[in-house]
């Protein structure tokens, strides 16, 4: 009997105006196990989503690429046992399906004796989730930029400043990114584009470059937060209200419904303040986690 345990980040996707491009590693982790014992799928969920994805059985996303991956790898065991342990919310913007296919796809290798360069496992990933913004991230760690390319994912890390750290206000309300993707406009203002790369070239300067003052101009967007504002109740103003308490930036947390600030020392009081908002004048239950940037991305635990 082979046994593979492996370690996955939450991500947060866009940060702002990086739509589809830019996404970061947080210090919020799903991990899997997978051994080729008994017969047929066995399958053991804890945490988040547990009665959802034990329910799916094969439809389960990880379970599903690790079958996939092992079938391609010619490795099929009579027995498969995958123990999930989540603790990324599902549908909350927090990169939790970047995280399951991931985890499957390189414990899968892994337990086929198979070394996936991180090429493989981007190429790999990118069919189950269609864009490279949360996967790249979770794989690679920090915050990075990534772009399909004649079909191939192209990625890289940009430097962070080691202080910063992430406040998440998590509703107890999920958006499936479908939903959050079918209220974006098929075509958008010239000026508006112009507007995100602008802002973009702020963003990615002010991280690169400690200039903290760059970041909350360069956190604004206008080419899908507005737009996926009408699904949030209170969104614009709990983003305002995190940073009129001293973030250094806020913004929708990928395709949404959780809330970034990024900030710079003691977080409680700002997540404190976004979280008794939206709870008290909007009706959105929370919790609030203030999170570490991780920095090393996908590990596999021994």
């Amino acid at each position: 009997m082979r046994r593979v345990r492996v370690r996955v980040p939450a991500s947060t996707a866009n940060l702002g105006p990086g739509f589809d491009t830019l996404g970061m590693a947080l210090s919020l982790y799903n991990e899997v196990e997978l051994s080729d014992e008994g017969e047929g799928l066995q399958l053991q969920v804890e945490g988040e989503g547990r009665v959802e994805l034990e329910r799916a059985g094969e439809r389960n996303l990880a379970v599903r690429a690790a079958q996939e991956t092992l079938r391609d790898l010619g490795l099929q065991p009579a027995g498969l046992r995958v123990h999930q342990i989540n603790r990324i919310p599902l549908g909350r913007g927090l990169g939790s399906s970047a995280a399951a296919c991931l985890s499957g796809i390189a414990a899968a290798a892994r337990l086929a004796g198979v070394e996936f360069s991180t090429d493989d496992l981007l190429a790999r990933a990118l069919p189950f989730e269609g864009h490279p913004d949360n996967v790249t991230p979770a794989l690679m760690g920090g915050l990075t930029a990534s772009a399909i390319v004649a079909g191939r994912v192209i990625a890289a890390r940009i430097p962070v400043p080691a202080h910063l750290q992430a406040v998440v206000v998590i509703p107890d309300l999920k958006l499936a990114t479908k939903r959050a993707r079918e209220v974006l406009p098929k075509q958008v203002p010239f000026a508006d584009a112009v507007f995100n790369l602008t802002r973009l070239a702020l963003l990615l300067t002010g991280l690169a470059t400690d200039r903290l003052e760059l970041l909350a101009p360069g956190t604004e967007d206008r080419l899908h937060q507005p737009y996926r504002a009408a699904l949030l109740p209170g969104m614009e103003a709990i983003l305002d209200e995190g940073r009129r308490a001293g973030a250094l930036a806020t913004c929708l947390s990928g395709a949404g419904s959780s809330l970034l600030a990024l900030v710079s020392g003691d977080g409680k009081e700002i997540g404190r303040r976004m979280g008794e908002r939206w709870r008290n004048e909007f009706g959105i239950e929370n919790r609030v986690c203030l999170l570490e940037i991780d920095r090393q991305g996908l590990v596999y635990l021994e």
